[in-house]
């Protein structure tokens, strides 16, 4: 009987979904075949009660001691073909900085990722890579978010980048999110290690939301037991705001109803 299995390719790497039989468990190491070829994963999730869609691709096999050998072998070759590549951009004066190398299990093909400011001709790149390697080569530009977590850090809480640790999608992070939690828009606050804002802005948003229903905004003149006031700060989660009343700053609880 089929099951449905979450795969990573690498630590920290977005988590996809194959079917396989139920021989497989948690932490096994397979071979599974993509788009790209075959490739060497980890089993990260057994989804024991999930339906199986089969239009999802199969696991292969059990990843066997040769493939682990191959698959160790290819991280070492994807170093080398890294310093390459990197001297190759230099000599070709290319506006580009190559993050990381990665064959396929085969090395049928070596896929580089790298930023840039502005689109790359990178064609003159491509064939020396291919003259070399004699395998189908691959330049993608991905993004800064991308660009933290293939290569890492520390967040400005002092942990390990959530996307490195566990974040296995990007979310869509807006402004109004730092807006919804009263955070100051400072971008050296709200902007992680990669120059955009803070993944774990997303985090409680759905609480700020859910908080901020039927509370005053900074500026409104509201109405209290010692008389009309106005808003001077607010403090969502706790409910309650600052009031400024004949010069004089009172706190004021908001009722729960006024949520509903």
């Amino acid at each position: 009987m089929n099951k449905v299995y979450g795969i990573i390719f690498k630590d920290g790497s977005k988590t996809y979904f194959f079917k396989g039989n139920d021989s497989y468990k948690k932490e096994d190491y397979v071979v599974v075949d993509t788009e790209k070829g075959l490739q060497y994963a980890r089993i990260v999730q057994v989804y024991d009660d999930k339906a199986v869609d089969e239009s999802l691709k199969e696991i292969v096999r059990l990843a066997t001691d040769e493939d682990t050998e191959k698959y160790l072998k290819n991280l070492k070759d994807a170093d080398i073909a890294l310093k390459k590549c990197v001297r190759f951009v230099s000599e070709l004066g290319l506006n580009m900085k190559v993050i990381n190398a990665q064959f396929t299990l085969e090395r049928t093909q070596l896929l580089f990722n790298f930023t840039a400011d502005d689109r790359v001709d990178f064609r003159e790149l491509a064939k020396k890579l291919a003259s070399i390697y004699h395998t189908r080569i691959e330049l993608r530009q991905i993004g800064a978010r991308d660009k933290a977590k293939e290569v890492g850090g520390v967040g400005i809480c002092g942990e390990q980048l959530c996307c490195v640790r566990f974040l296995r999608q990007m979310e869509t992070i807006s402004i109004n999110m730092a807006k919804d939690q009263n955070l100051a828009l400072n971008p050296s606050k709200i902007n992680g290690v990669c120059g955009r804002l803070l993944c774990c802005l997303a985090y409680e948003d759905a609480n700020y939301l859910e908080s901020s229903r039927g509370m005053p905004k900074v500026g409104d003149v509201i109405k209290t037991a010692s008389g009309e006031g106005e808003v001077v700060s607010v403090d969502v989660l706790n409910r309650k705001c600052q009031v400024m009343i004949d010069g004089n700053k009172e706190e004021h609880y908001i009722d729960e109803d006024s949520k509903k």
